[in-house]
């Protein structure tokens, strides 16, 4: 296993030297979160501007090896648990284990075994005694809501403490397409968003960045607002908004388009998500 520091801006994969388990420290987490990584082939049905994923593809996830990933998860919370993990290899004010991830170099709900994963993992949280004292998170695009099994795994997951990072970046079909590479539907994303949050607590996960030093257009973040206002007139229960901007860089073509946003300017629209009655966390 590979002992070099961690930092909350590396989240390379093979950080532990597995197929499907990897660590990060998490900037929206508070801490360690212990990553299952479902897509090992990059491939996802998305292609967002700002994914540092290298040379992502577009697709599904592979056929996984479920008992490999249960050994790999096991030995890796024993190694954070009870070995030299935290010590070695993570920040000192960053040394707590906050969550068990599903999430990876694609999306995750896109692996037909994922709720054979999500049973794992809240099998080996229980193994642990990690049941209540962790989270399992699912960080997900939300596009694969209408299948049965996953609508299973939510099931699992509210049971085991999770909940669900739900990625809304834009709230019209042109800024859905520019921003994610999809043609979305703010319809069809508010029916995947109603399903997934009446089954597991969720957030909706908002990722802002200026494009060719440009701010997102006034009518792009009132769309967004007004998708928010649409919640409560479709009783569509989140437990709020995790905004957040440019961290890492890009690993796509468009990577030298992408700039962080001034703090300012995500605060205010911290601000403007609050006064709808939203709680935000805000990393910039």
């Amino acid at each position: 296993m590979s002992r070099r520091p961690l930092s909350a801006t590396d989240h390379r994969r093979d950080a532990a030297g597995l197929t499907y388990v990897y660590p990060v420290v998490s900037r929206r987490a508070g801490g360690v979160s212990v990553g299952i990584n479902l897509n090992p082939n990059n491939a996802c049905n998305w292609r967002c501007l700002y994914c540092q994923v290298p040379e992502l593809k577009r697709g599904s996830a592979p056929v996984l090896d479920v008992a490999r990933l249960e050994t790999e998860l096991r030995q890796f919370l024993e190694e954070v648990l009870h070995g030299g993990f935290m010590r070695e290899r993570v920040p000192e004010g960053a040394r707590r284990l906050m969550d068990i991830a599903l999430s990876g170099n694609g999306e995750p709900t896109t692996a037909r075994e994922f709720p054979e994963v999500v049973a794992v993992a809240a099998r080996v949280m229980v193994d642990f005694k990690l049941r209540g004292r962790i989270k399992l998170v699912l960080i997900t695009n939300g596009s694969m809501m209408h299948r049965p099994g996953v609508q299973h795994a939510l099931d699992v997951m509210r049971e085991s403490n999770g909940e669900v990072w739900f990625k809304i970046d834009r709230a019209t079909p042109a800024g859905m397409s520019a921003v994610n590479g999809v043609r979305g539907s703010v319809k069809r994303t508010m029916a995947n968003l109603a399903v997934c949050a009446a089954r597991c607590p969720t957030w909706i996960q908002t990722c802002m960045f200026a494009l060719d030093g440009a701010v997102p257009g006034e009518g792009e973040v009132r769309a967004y607002l007004d998708m928010l206002g649409s919640l409560r007139r479709e009783h569509i229960k989140i437990e709020g908004v995790l905004l957040y901007g440019l961290a890492r860089p890009s690993l796509q073509p468009e990577a030298g388009r992408l700039s962080a946003l001034p703090k300012r300017w995500l605060e205010g629209l911290a601000d403007e998500i609050e006064s709808r009655g939203y709680r935000v966390r805000l990393t910039p």
